[in-house]
C-alpha cells in the first residue's frame, strides 16, 4: 500500500512557482490546525527563489502563520551558512529574510563540526520537535529538487546510503557533486512525509523526468529520486514540473 503519486505540469516556471507555493500554504494551514505546528524540509538549487516569488509577498505574506513553522532541510553542505554552498543562506537570501519565522526554528548546521557529528546534531534537531523513539519523523511537506543525473537531497546514483533504513541522518564525505562533504536525510525519513513534493524546471530536466515518471519507469539506484515515494496510505508525493521539464512525457 502507500499514498498517491501526482504529476502536476504549468505552462511556465511562473506558473510552476506559482502552485507550488499554493500547495505550501495549504498544508501549511492543514498541518496547524490539526498540531499546532507546520514542520517543512527545504532544498537548495533554484527551489529557494521558486517558493520567494508568492510565500514572500502578498497574499501569502499575510496568511501564512509563519511563528508556527519549523524549517529543516533535506540536505545541507558542510559549510558556514554564508559559503556560496550553503542551503541554509540560500533561503535566508531568497526568502527568509523576507517572512517571520524564529530564526531558532530554523535548524541549520554548524560548520565547525565533522560531517559525522554534524549528522549526529541534526538528528538530535529533529528530536527536539519531532520527539525520540524508534518512530520515524513524519514532516508535513518535504520539498525535493532533483539533479539531472536523477539525484535527490544527497543521495547519488549507485550510493550506499541509498540502502540506509535505521539513521534519520547520514554524512557523505565522498559526494559526486562539489562539496564532497555533507549531510542529508535518509529515504525512509524522506518517504514518511505527510506530503512530498518534487519541483523541477527547464529543459535540462527532460530526460531524467521521462526516465521516472514516463511508461514503463522502474525504481533504481541508479536514479535515486525514483525511490521516493509515499510510503503512508495518508500521504501524497507530486511532481510539479514546467512544460519543459515534461516536454519528453507522454501526454
Amino acid at each position: 500500500m502507500g499514498g498517491t503519486r501526482d504529476i502536476d505540469t504549468s505552462p511556465d516556471k511562473d506558473e510552476l512557482s506559482r502552485r507550488v507555493c499554493d500547495a505550501i500554504v495549504k498544508a501549511s494551514e492543514l498541518a496547524i490546525q490539526a498540531r499546532g505546528k507546520f514542520v517543512v524540509a527545504l532544498s537548495g538549487g533554484s527551489q529557494p527563489s521558486i517558493l520567494a516569488k508568492y510565500l514572500s509577498v502578498e497574499p501569502a505574506k499575510s496568511a501564512v502563520e509563519w511563528t508556527k513553522w519549523h524549517v529543516f532541510f533535506s540536505d545541507e553542505r558542510c559549510v558556514a551558512p554564508t559559503h556560496e554552498d550553503s542551503n541554509r543562506g540560500a533561503c535566508d537570501k531568497a526568502l527568509f529574510s523576507s517572512v517571520p519565522i524564529p530564526t531558532a526554528q530554523i535548524y541549520g548546521v554548524d560548520s565547525s563540526l565533522s560531517p559525522a557529528e554534524m549528522a549526529t546534531a541534526y538528528t538530535r534537531a529533529l528530536e527536539g520537535v519531532f520527539g525520540g523513539g524508534s518512530a520515524l519523523p513524519r514532516f508535513d511537506v518535504m520539498l525535493l529538487g532533483m539533479g539531472p543525473d536523477g539525484h535527490t537531497a544527497s543521495l547519488f546514483p549507485g550510493h550506499a546510503l541509498l540502502q540506509e533504513q535505521s539513521a534519520w541522518v547520514v554524512s557523505i564525505t565522498d559526494s559526486p557533486k562539489p562539496p564532497s562533504e555533507r549531510i542529508t536525510l535518509t529515504l525512509p525519513v524522506i518517504n514518511a512525509s505527510r506530503m512530498i513534493a518534487f519541483v523541477a524546471a527547464g529543459g535540462g530536466k527532460a530526460d531524467v523526468v521521462r526516465d521516472i515518471l514516463g511508461d514503463g519507469a522502474k525504481a533504481t539506484d541508479q536514479l535515486p529520486a525514483s525511490l521516493v515515494h509515499a510510503a503512508r496510505d495518508d500521504a501524497r508525493l507530486v511532481w510539479f514540473l514546467d512544460a519543459a521539464a515534461a516536454a519528453k512525457l507522454a501526454p
